[in-house]
């Protein structure tokens, strides 16, 4: 049995979309590393080109300028990984600009970094939206974070750049 031009050309599709790891048909580990997919990373260098495609051939289209800032990896190519920031805004991305280092963007305004994961525990600071901090663990509804030299918990929903059930130690 012969497959048709439609269901050949269909698996072309499928097989471009496995290996650039579009969401819903990688599975849940990227086809270059076998790590996770998606998952967080952030921006090692103080800028980075975001471009159109996997390769120094494509146009930019981003340049984030944020060292640390936080960026979820949706897809990967070779070196190349597909990554977005909060607001969705992404492309491909050289490998080397990112970092496993785990960051996260403050969400809310003036939270409150608590001493321990209860909405009693004493306030060691105060951050504002948008602040970077780096993301010490998490447990259940918590993340521990530091920001500056202030250090302690705030709860998970207040948080971008880590996932709702992600556990880290």
């Amino acid at each position: 049995m012969g497959l048709s031009r439609f269901n050949t050309a269909f698996l072309g599709v499928v097989a471009a979309a496995l290996v650039l790891g579009a969401p819903g048909l990688a599975g849940e580990r990227g086809p270059v590393t076998n790590l996770p997919m998606p998952r967080f990373v952030s921006l090692k260098a103080s800028e980075g080109n975001v471009r159109r495609g996997p390769s120094l051939g494509h146009r930019i289209d981003w340049v984030f300028k944020r060292r640390n800032m936080p960026l979820e990896i949706t897809g990967e190519y070779g070196h190349w990984r597909r990554v977005q920031d909060r607001d969705g805004a992404g492309g491909w991305m050289h490998y080397s600009l990112l970092s496993g280092t785990r960051t996260v963007i403050v969400e809310t305004d003036m939270l409150p970094i608590l001493m321990k994961p209860d909405p009693n525990a004493p306030v060691n600071a105060q951050v504002e939206i948008g602040v970077i901090a780096q993301l010490d663990n998490c447990v259940v509804d918590w993340c521990r974070i530091r920001a500056e030299r202030y250090r302690g918990w705030v709860p998970r929903k207040a948080l971008w750049g880590v996932d709702s059930v992600e556990t880290l130690e």
